[in-house]
């Protein structure tokens, strides 16, 4: 389903639906999405978008962590055992705190990428 001018190799529709997802995740669910209707697509795109977790709001909240609470990205993430840890240890006295405000893109795009698996196997389209 290539258009004029498209040679990325992704779907158009699913560029035009999930306009603000990271590179490797539009990668990831083109790979996956392949073979789907229009319909099913949608429907994908419709609930991965209420599951994702955006760059910029894991970045926030660890950065939070500074000057309010430590560890509410933690629980944005679903990581409930390391959100009452940092509650408890300040963030691991703010080092870890400071490690995942560094690596907060790699924190949301693991997490997107399980909810991406989690969203499939909801569909029952897991290959």
């Amino acid at each position: 389903m290539q258009t004029p001018g498209n040679d990325s190799g992704i779907n158009p529709t699913l560029m035009k639906l999930l306009y603000d997802t990271t590179p490797e995740e539009l990668i990831q669910i083109n790979g996956l999405t392949k073979n789907f209707s229009s319909e099913q697509l949608q429907q994908f795109v419709m609930i991965y978008r209420g599951k994702r977790k955006d760059e910029q709001t894991i970045l926030l909240t660890c950065l939070l962590g500074f000057v309010l609470i430590a560890g509410v990205h933690q629980f944005l993430l679903g990581r409930i055992g390391m959100g009452i840890l940092y509650i408890f240890t300040a963030g691991l006295c703010f080092i870890g705190t400071a490690v995942d405000a560094i690596n907060h893109k790699q924190l949301a795009l693991n997490y997107n990428q399980r909810m991406i698996g989690e969203t499939m196997a909801m569909m029952g389209m897991i290959r």
